[in-house]
């Protein structure tokens, strides 16, 4: 299938680097830290993310955080002091609604405060599950290579389960996103992603 063989090429002008959703040790820590990465660069938010657990290393930690400390460890996030508030206030509702643990269901997830759809489905997916986060890196791609004719996120999303087999959706997102963070020339990823387009 056309589409498979270009992800595999994606994948392959990908250099492996670590995105702001992974390798956390506890699911909470996962969501915060791809809550936070909005707006921000991955690299960025992971160091910022490292600060952050290591003050507050349980989620009752930083449900009772003051909203002070946490935008000063945050402070070059963007949008830190409306995050500040979401995170203390994510914390907070886990540990009443849900002891403490993170739902695995879509429709708890969007929820919770500055928990939007994307966030919510790269979550997911980082927990094992079929699911497709989309972002800017993502929306741009597809359109490249015609897996959508969209610009609307939960278009886009459709299309590429439409489009994509599964067992692929949960890889999509760090896939596309690591070619997108590879190259950071605009000419020379669409160069690479005419090619791409024209591959059998």
């Amino acid at each position: 299938m056309k589409h498979l063989n270009q992800l595999r090429l994606l994948k392959k002008h990908s250099s492996e680097r670590r995105l702001a959703a992974e390798e956390w040790k506890k699911p909470w820590q996962t969501l915060i830290a791809t809550a936070l990465s909005a707006r921000t660069k991955d690299s960025t938010t992971i160091s910022i993310a490292n600060d952050l657990f290591k003050k507050y290393s349980t989620i009752e930690k930083l449900s009772k955080a003051k909203i002070n400390d946490i935008e000063k460890i945050i402070r070059k996030i963007n949008y830190y002091r409306t995050k500040s508030r979401n995170i203390i206030n994510c914390a907070k509702i886990l540990l009443k609604e849900y002891k403490g643990k993170v739902p695995l269901d879509f429709n708890e997830l969007v929820k919770l405060p500055g928990v939007g759809r994307k966030t919510a489905n790269v979550f997911l997916s980082e927990m094992g599950d079929d699911a497709i986060g989309i972002d800017t890196h993502i929306a741009y791609v597809s359109q490249k290579l015609k897996w959508t004719k969209s610009s609307k996120p939960e278009i886009i999303e459709q299309d590429l389960k439409k489009l994509f087999p599964k067992e692929h959706w949960s890889s999509l997102n760090p896939i596309v996103v690591k070619f997108g963070q590879t190259y950071t020339n605009r000419k020379k990823k669409d160069e690479i992603l005419e090619k791409i387009k024209n591959i059998q």
